[in-house]
């Protein structure tokens, strides 16, 4: 299950004895950097497309239908799987893979708070 974004609080205190403005940045946590780095390829988001309306497809299926080689579009599918997009299920030999939408839900609540945070860094008193 993803995890929320995390902030980091304050920075180290200032050479010299001076007091150090404490400042908040606020990072996506690694699930949400894994997912965002999962659509930020367009050939992922054209073989995520085949999933769009509730499909299960074997790799060998996906690649005929993108027109990739199957090591190639297996490739793709393990970090659209890792990217919490898509989910895999073994039988036999066979790996189905299907869109995780619960995943997705909860990865794209996590980029919504993310976008709707106080964003870069800000100096406090």
């Amino acid at each position: 299950m993803p995890r929320p974004y995390r902030a980091v609080d304050e920075l180290p205190a200032a050479p010299g004895g001076e007091e150090a403005a404490h400042r908040e940045a606020v990072l996506p946590d690694d699930d949400l950097q894994v997912f965002l780095k999962a659509l930020a390829s367009s050939t992922r988001q054209k073989l995520f497309a085949h999933f769009a309306d509730g499909e299960e497809l074997t790799v060998g299926e996906v690649a005929e239908r993108a027109g990739l080689g199957p090591s190639t579009t297996s490739e793709h599918l393990a970090v659209l799987r890792r990217g919490g997009l898509l989910q895999s299920t073994r039988s036999g030999k066979l790996v189905r893979y299907r869109a995780d939408k619960e995943g997705i839900a909860e990865l794209l609540g996590q980029l919504h708070s993310y976008l709707r945070s106080p964003s870069g860094v800000r100096d406090t008193p």
